[in-house]
């Protein structure tokens, strides 16, 4: 018999490996998991339950609010304010910190999350999903302060996405590999389907919207000329693969090899991508799964957040093609003569 192992199951696997664990970030990854299957049941069924379309709202960072965006934030809110396990949560789709009710205990965890990323190609029916970062309160008391939602993505204790698409996955690292797991919607489970994910040594493909090529960085530019040259072996096979949704054209470069860029342009001169919400997560599991998440001039998980929607620059994928392009970019300023 094949030995089918539940996410519930592995993450309890993964606490007995640590004698210290309490419990409670196995209950908070189980939680997380539950929100994301009632949100991947109405992705699924989008078209048949009115959830289509926008809202008519524009949410604070400026985008008009899709009613899957919507109901994907609150799915997550009320999941998560009253099971006593958080101390606090923010959202990317709200103006400020939530505010869990007063009446309840407050966990020692901090929850972080882009309920649906990728939401303005829902009605296209292309791969959506969710990100979710979680951290340790370091704030002494039982309310959270601020500095606890701004800390740099060293500190993280879990980070995960769910991708919905022709099938919905469930991926997630403790800092200690990364695990997939696969919806099974006969049994309604998660069952693990991609054990120790490993990004793999190779650039199959380039994942930007080069129709910004124009307002890039200079560095940005001479980096994917070079991609795209073939000169190097390396990349004499690479494609383009761009699908406009963050975190399904991380999933893929995840599993196949490849690297993403978001850079900061003459439009969005601190680029476009949110730090807490998109680019501390993906970079901590790329990391996990032995890859690289940069801004294009520092490691991203060392960048330290000076607000809940701070939006920065983003390039990540395989380590060696992350930190190339961060060699291209430090050289923009430099004298040809001095470049070599």
């Amino acid at each position: 018999m094949v030995d089918v192992i539940t996410i519930h199951r592995h993450i309890m696997t993964e606490q007995r490996g640590h004698p210290d664990a309490s419990g409670d970030l196995t209950m908070l990854l189980t939680t997380m998991a539950l929100a994301c299957k009632i949100i991947s049941r109405n992705v699924n069924k989008a078209g048949l339950l009115n959830v289509l379309g926008m809202t008519g709202q524009v949410n604070v960072q400026g985008e008009h609010v899709a009613k899957l965006d919507e109901f994907a934030n609150r799915v997550i809110k009320e999941s998560f304010q009253y099971s006593g396990l958080i101390a606090g949560m923010a959202s990317e789709e709200e103006a400020d910190i939530i505010e869990l009710p007063r009446s309840i205990e407050k966990g020692r965890y901090i929850l972080l999350f882009d309920p649906l990323d990728g939401s303005s190609n829902i009605d296209a029916n292309v791969t959506i999903g969710t990100i979710f970062a979680i951290y340790r309160k370091v704030s002494p008391g039982a309310d959270p302060e601020r500095e606890d939602f701004l800390q740099p993505g060293r500190m993280l204790v879990a980070a995960g996405y769910s991708v919905y698409g022709s099938s919905t996955m469930m991926v997630y690292s403790t800092g200690d590999g990364v695990h997939g797991f696969t919806l099974d919607p006969e049994y309604g489970e998660f069952l693990l389907s991609h054990h120790d994910i490993r990004i793999p040594d190779a650039c199959r493909c380039y994942s930007v919207n080069e129709k910004n090529s124009a307002n890039w960085p200079s560095g940005t530019q001479a980096f994917l000329d070079h991609i795209k040259s073939g000169k190097e072996a390396r990349y004499r096979k690479t494609t383009s693969r761009y699908i406009g949704s963050l975190v399904a054209d991380f999933h893929r470069n995840l599993l196949y090899g490849g690297v993403f860029l978001y850079p900061e342009d003459s439009k969005n001169k601190d680029g476009k991508l949110r730090l807490l919400y998109e680019a501390i997560p993906l970079a901590f599991i790329a990391e996990a799964a032995g890859g690289y998440g940069s801004t294009g001039t520092k490691r991203i998980l060392d960048v330290h957040p000076d607000g809940i929607h701070q939006r920065v620059p983003f390039a990540v994928g395989n380590r060696r093609d992350v930190e190339l392009y961060e060699k291209f970019r430090a050289q923009e300023n430099t004298p040809p003569d001095a470049a070599g």
